[in-house]
């Protein structure tokens, strides 16, 4: 008879030891089954250990085996269950019959189930018990997800080694001394201005090693300590999340699982206030911002009092930083808002326009008018604000309590200065303004729906001896994707249903019945008349910063950066010194005399 080429696969769920030595007792059991069955000849075994059967991710032996069978070496594979094979019943048929359907065709031998696949009527048999391994394999996992949130709702959490810390006997967090310097460093390092990546190459440089051993440090290695609420003695549980028993893959949990919080757990390496104040600090990281600490600049007298100079590139400033920014200025009890009541003189001739409306701009596509496009990625100008601002870079000023936005020319190099044109050929065109770090914060402030664009239009005047333009924000003109059109429109929108392109145009709903605002209104600017008499040179700027960023002086964490390195490079040195004099015990003769 013909002699087959026999490959056993084994494989153990966990890494617990236990498992282990059943691990080795299932291929002592397979090699003396194989040299008692005629005809059976070993190939190979295949052995996985601590790697779950129900996805293939990670299971090297697996499938190395599968690729063998493809090279036509393997006969037939030999499996103690089913639920060693496979815990997925859509994978576990799916590989039989690749096998079966092979040039050479391979069969799959389940010993406890007395089931191989080279017999023609094996599928039922087979597709049932796969339907109970899977089911028994999601099972465990329903328990296991309840295990772990009765632990964690009981404050008995699972708390891995990390840099900074080693586990006592009772599994407690305790502080190792010498790596807390190493965590020391990297949050002072960030506090002083310095992005992830620059961190991580002084780290590299000076010859640290991580917790792993490595000597070489990564952005992604920094961002994640500078982001771990350990080290200031929280624990955080619940951070990740396995949706599916099937693929194992993680997903972070943004709400959609309980989380367990609890502070003070264990000694903490920094300082609550400045982990919290890394925390505020770490989003300017995506933007390559530089600086120790950006700052607001609001206008403090004269008409513009309230208005906030935009920070472009600064993301860490919120809606409610713009609007406390704004109110910084204000005493106590002054109104920050327009008078509702507003008085107009008739002078002798004028027209009685009482009643009268004056259209909205928006209505009309007027390319006499400046207008401004917004995403939250980008904002784009209309080519009349590149004849009208004679600058490349403009700066951008809102009053978030009154929702005016101005846009006026600036001088490059300025923090707040963005380009809005660029060359192409012999003429200047407009170029969007990414200001991804602002933008989101303004549609928060707006309520804009960020999956739309927004249009506004403006007009020009002259504010403190320049040319501006100014922006009402609350009259707009939404952009909605056609293709992504529902069938009822957001609350506070009416459609334009004959508009053609990619976008449906809406407006807001209480505009449905009026073809603008009252004539005598429309006419009042936005900017009182005595703004552009106000020399620019007398504008009143003070500064604001978010109180919830407490950061200690700069000259106080450049020396603790000093002081760190110090101790990091001695202690570097001390054990170099060790390892040389182990080294020369070692090698000196048994016996010698000094």
């Amino acid at each position: 008879s013909k002699v087959m080429r026999v490959a056993v696969y084994a494989r153990v769920s966990t890494l617990d030891k236990r498992q282990t030595s059943s691990f080795e007792l299932q291929k002592n059991h397979y090699l003396d089954t194989i040299n008692r069955t005629p005809n059976w000849t070993l190939t190979k075994i295949y052995a996985d250990e601590g790697i779950s059967g129900t996805s293939l991710n990670h299971r090297d032996s697996f499938v190395e085996m599968i690729e063998d069978c493809k090279k036509g070496i393997i006969d037939l594979i030999v499996v103690r269950s089913v639920s060693r094979f496979a815990r997925n019943i859509v994978d576990c048929i799916r590989l039989v019959r690749e096998l079966l359907a092979l040039p050479h065709p391979v069969g799959v031998f389940f010993e406890t189930e007395h089931i191989c696949t080279l017999d023609p009527k094996y599928e039922m048999s087979l597709s049932m018990i796969a339907t109970l391994a899977q089911e028994e394999s999601h099972n465990k996992s329903e328990v296991m997800n309840v295990s772990i949130d009765q632990r964690f709702s009981r404050g008995i959490f699972i708390v891995p080694v990390l840099l900074g810390y080693d586990h006592d006997s009772d599994g407690n967090l305790v502080v190792n001394k010498s790596e807390a310097i190493i965590v020391k460093l990297i949050f002072n390092l960030l506090m002083s201005g310095c992005s992830c990546t620059e961190i991580a190459e002084t780290l590299t440089d000076l010859n640290v090693r991580t917790k792993r051993g490595k000597v070489k440090w990564t952005d992604s290695t920094i961002y994640s300590i500078l982001r771990n609420e350990r080290y200031c003695g929280d624990v955080l549980a619940r951070k990740t999340f396995t949706p599916s028993y099937l693929n194992h893959k993680s997903k972070k949990n943004r709400q959609d699982r309980n989380q367990y919080l609890q502070r003070d757990h264990h000694e903490a390496i920094i300082p609550r206030e400045e982990f919290e104040a890394v925390q505020n600090l770490l989003p300017k990281m995506r933007q390559r911002c530089k600086g120790y600490l950006p700052e607001l600049n609001v206008i403090s007298e004269g008409p513009l009092k309230g208005f906030v100079l935009v920070n472009p590139r600064w993301p860490g400033f919120r809606d409610y930083d713009y609007l406390n920014a704004c109110k910084s200025v204000y005493s106590k009890g002054e109104s920050t808002e327009e008078p509702t009541e507003k008085k107009f003189e008739a002078y002798a001739g004028d027209f009685d326009l009482r009643g009268y409306e004056t259209v909205r701009a928006l209505f009309y596509d007027d390319a006499s008018r400046p207008a401004i496009t917004f995403s939250t990625k980008k904002a784009t100008f209309s080519i009349f604000i590149t004849k009208t601002l004679a600058s490349h870079d403009v700066e951008m000023l809102l009053h978030p309590i009154k929702k005016i936005l101005i846009v006026r020319s600036s001088t490059a190099g300025l923090r707040s200065a963005v380009g809005c044109t660029r060359q192409k050929g012999d003429r200047t065109v407009p170029c969007p303004i990414k200001c991804e770090a602002f933008l989101p914060t303004l549609f928060c402030l707006l309520g804009w729906n960020t999956d739309y664009k927004y249009r506004i239009v403006g007009s020009k005047m002259t504010i403190s001896g320049r040319e501006a333009l100014t922006f009402d924000l609350g009259s707009f003109e939404c952009l909605i994707p056609r293709d992504s059109m529902e069938p009822f429109l957001p609350t506070g929108l009416t459609p334009i249903t004959d508009s053609v392109g990619k976008n449906v145009k809406a407006y807001p709903v209480q505009w449905a019945n009026f073809f603008g605002g009252s004539h005598y209104l429309s006419q009042t600017p936005l900017i009182p008349r005595d703004a552009r008499h106000t020399p620019f040179r007398t504008e009143s700027i003070v500064k604001y910063r978010d109180p919830s960023i407490s950061l200690p002086p700069r000259d106080e964490t450049n020396k603790r950066i000093e002081d760190l390195v110090t101790a990091i490079k001695d202690e570097l040195s001390a054990a170099e010194t060790e390892t040389v004099s182990e080294a020369e015990t070692i090698a000196e003769p048994e016996g010698a005399i000094n």
